[in-house]
């Protein structure tokens, strides 16, 4: 599966924005979707995934309650809206896409996409 990421931009703290990711071919529906992000000079960290039929979602503790992932199987398309943004939301956002788990570890994603830069100004 190929992964496109898109949606990213400049947003002032307190606002919000929704990034998408793009998936090609017939079986995204299987896989389970995660968010990614890395920021300038730290290494890349888990932000939130999702099953592959929207039953189960996980969050790291610095969005949870901020941001919501969620899936459009019948538009091979997985979104991150993003609310109360704060300047250390800045990073470039990854998509990715596990055969097997739906997971908080880099490791188990299977394809990820180029990525979308979100900047959030102070």
């Amino acid at each position: 599966v190929q992964l496109q990421a898109f949606g990213g931009g400049l947003v002032q703290a307190g606002g919000s924005l929704r990034v998408s990711c793009a998936a090609s071919g017939r079986t995204f529906s299987s896989y389970h979707m995660g968010w990614f992000r890395q920021a300038p000079g730290k290494e890349r960290e888990f932000v939130a995934s999702i099953s592959w039929r929207s039953i189960s979602t996980y969050y790291a503790d610095s969005v949870k309650g901020r941001f919501i992932i969620s899936r459009d199987n019948g538009k091979n398309t997985v979104y991150l809206q993003m609310n109360s943004l704060k300047p250390e939301d800045t990073a470039v956002y990854y998509c990715a896409a596990s055969r097997t788990q739906i997971s908080r570890s880099a490791g188990d994603y299977d394809y990820w996409g180029q990525g979308t830069l979100v900047t959030v100004s102070s």
